[in-house]
C-alpha cells in the first residue's frame, strides 16, 4: 500500500514539474517593464487573438525568449518590433502601420458605417405618408 501511495505521489510531482513558470533575469527594472510591454503588443502567430504574453503555444514561448534576449542585448522597443514585423509580417503587431496593404483593415469599419447610414437615409426618405397618417395628424391638431 505504501508503494502505491508513493507511486501516486511521484506521478503527481511529475505533473507539477511540467508546469514550469518562465522566469527571465533582467539587468534593471526598466528592462523588465519593457519586456512585458513588448510581449503584450505582439500577437501570437499561431493563436487566435492572443498576445504572446497570454499564449501557451511553443512559438510564443520562443518569441518571448527572443524578446528577452534582444532586450538584454540592449535593443530598443522599436528595433525589436521592427525585427518581429520583418520576420512575421504586420500580423504580429496589434497596431499595424497605416499603409496600402492595410487600408481595408483601417477603413472597412468606416465604409461599412457609411453604407449602413446611406441605406437608412434612403429608406427613411422614401417612406410614404398614407391617408391614415394624415387623418391621425389632423385629429391631433383638432384636439389641441
Amino acid at each position: 500500500m505504501k508503494k502505491l501511495i508513493l507511486i501516486i505521489c511521484a506521478l503527481m510531482m511529475a505533473q507539477l514539474a511540467q508546469a514550469v513558470i518562465e522566469t527571465y533575469d533582467f539587468d534593471s527594472e526598466e528592462q523588465e517593464q519593457l519586456y512585458y510591454e513588448i510581449i503584450n503588443e505582439l500577437r501570437c502567430p499561431k493563436c487566435q487573438n492572443q498576445t504572446i504574453a497570454d499564449s501557451d503555444a511553443p512559438l510564443s514561448r520562443d518569441l518571448r525568449f527572443i524578446v528577452q534576449q534582444k532586450i538584454k542585448a540592449g535593443e530598443s522597443k522599436r528595433q525589436i518590433l521592427a525585427y518581429m514585423q520583418e520576420r512575421y509580417g504586420d500580423f504580429v503587431l496589434y497596431d499595424p502601420p497605416l499603409q496600402p496593404a492595410n487600408y481595408i483593415l483601417w477603413f472597412s469599419p468606416l465604409i461599412i458605417f457609411l453604407v449602413i447610414l446611406a441605406v437608412v437615409v434612403a429608406r427613411v426618405g422614401r417612406r410614404k405618408v398614407t391617408l391614415e397618417d394624415e387623418s391621425n395628424r389632423a385629429d391631433k391638431e383638432k384636439g389641441e
